[in-house]
This record gives C-alpha cells, structure tokens and sequence, in this order.
C-alpha cells in the first residue's frame, strides 16, 4: 500500500466521521435568528469584560440588536407569526453587518481604560 493510499482512506474516514457529527443539530438550530442573537449578546459582554469595547461602543452594539429584535418582531406580526424568507434573509444581513461591528469594535485601538487587560502567561 503506498502513501497514497494511506492518505485516501485516512481523508474518507475523516469526511465520514465530520458528516456524522455536523448532522447532530439541524440546519434551523444552527442558524436560528435567536441564537445568532444571544451568541451577540455573549460577544458584547465578553468585549466589556475584557476591556476590548468601551461602554459607550457595547451601548450602541446593544441598540443596533435591540433594533433587530424589534423589526425581527414587526416581520412577525406582519405575517401571523412567522418569518417570510425574505424576512430572514434580511434579519440575517443586519445580523451580518452586526457582527462585523461587534467584532470592529473588539479590535480597534479603544479600550475601556477602566479594566485590567488580562495578559496570558
């Protein structure tokens, strides 16, 4: 068996072994618009946490979601409780858009002068 074999049969098995642990949560689980949300949320804080995004920055990260959680809800009383395609496309763009804020805001050259960074050792 020369290496290219080996290689081969190590690259399937590792394919097979990835497919089957991506299928543990469906496609909906692992885009849903609330946990996009709250995993948000998580990276505001954690910024604040650390000193990475000034309070004045976590404010209007804070607002921009609340906006989306707001227009999320008017696209959902607009259509009897639910989300249009469309709808989620666009929440979904704002959510982008977001997040490249957040992560903007986690690494610019503004830091909260009132946390100790924490320095690994």
């Amino acid at each position: 068996m020369n290496v290219k074999h080996v290689v081969l049969a190590a690259s399937v098995v590792l394919l097979s072994a990835t497919a089957a642990t991506a299928q543990k949560t469906t496609y909906a689980q692992r885009h849903s618009i609330q946990a996009r949300q709250n995993h948000q949320q998580a990276r505001i804080a954690k910024g604040v946490q650390d000193g990475q995004i000034t309070p004045k920055g976590a404010a209007a990260a804070e607002h921009r979601q609340g906006k989306i959680a707001s227009e999320e809800n008017s696209m959902r009383q607009a259509d009897n409780g639910h989300l249009t395609s469309a709808d989620r496309h666009t929440l979904a763009r704002q959510q982008d858009r977001a997040s490249q804020n957040i992560y903007n805001r986690n690494h610019n050259a503004a830091t909260d002068p009132g946390v100790v960074p924490n320095t690994p050792r």
